[in-house]
């Protein structure tokens, strides 16, 4: 694991030290039956990652799987409820999820993470703050005529009339993955694409069942 936060930030202060615990990762993990990974979710809003995010995750609950999901949304009412929408403060916003995902990986569970994360330099920063094959990039490749037609928030719309700028797919740039772990075709079924991840687990054995 990658020593502390100040591997992530280049910080260097003699007074702050990053102490090792007596309970290891590797005793967490044993303890729960499964290793600690992060599979993190990128897409344009509407896309359904938040929809096949929660569904893995009700899945892997039910299998015994230690897990927990963070929500873009969820995240700015708290933790980044101080950040805009600036590429800078998107920036921010991914970083904070990479230390708090990193830290829920050394606990030993599966973190499945839900945010659109428009830059590729933002998500390979967080796959740098774990360990080898602790990451995994799940690209939910949904057209944005449909994520537009969804809207479920009403964004795009907002979008189009001008009254949200910055906006991810209509006046910023999203940068699809390049090489992504799992690449899934956002216009299937949100439990057919599910089912595909839970097979990718197995594949991998991080799950058994």
């Amino acid at each position: 694991m990658v020593e502390g936060p100040r591997a992530a930030t280049g910080r260097d202060d003699e007074n702050i030290v990053w102490h090792s615990h007596a309970v290891t990762r590797t005793q967490r993990e044993s303890s729960h039956g499964h290793q600690g990974l992060v599979i993190w979710f990128t897409g344009l809003s509407g896309s359904g990652k938040s929809t096949i995010a929660g569904l893995l995750e009700q899945a892997l609950h039910q299998l015994g799987v230690r897990t927990y999901l963070l929500d873009g949304d969820n995240v700015r009412h708290g933790l980044c409820s101080d950040l805009g929408f600036s590429d800078q403060d998107r920036r921010e916003n991914i970083r904070r999820v990479g230390e708090v995902a990193k830290l829920m990986v050394d606990a030993g569970l599966v973190v499945l993470t839900a945010f659109i994360s428009p830059h590729r330099a933002e998500r390979e920063m967080v796959r740098h703050m774990l360990d080898e094959g602790r990451f995994i990039e799940v690209f939910v490749d949904t057209p944005l005529a449909i994520c537009e037609a969804r809207d479920p928030k009403g964004l795009y719309k907002k979008a189009r009339s001008g009254q949200l700028q910055n906006f991810t797919g209509i006046d910023a740039m999203y940068e699809v993955p390049e090489r992504p772990e799992v690449h899934l075709d956002g216009k299937q079924l949100v439990t057919n694409l599910t089912e595909q991840l839970l097979d990718v687990l197995r594949r991998q054995a991080i799950i058994r069942s």
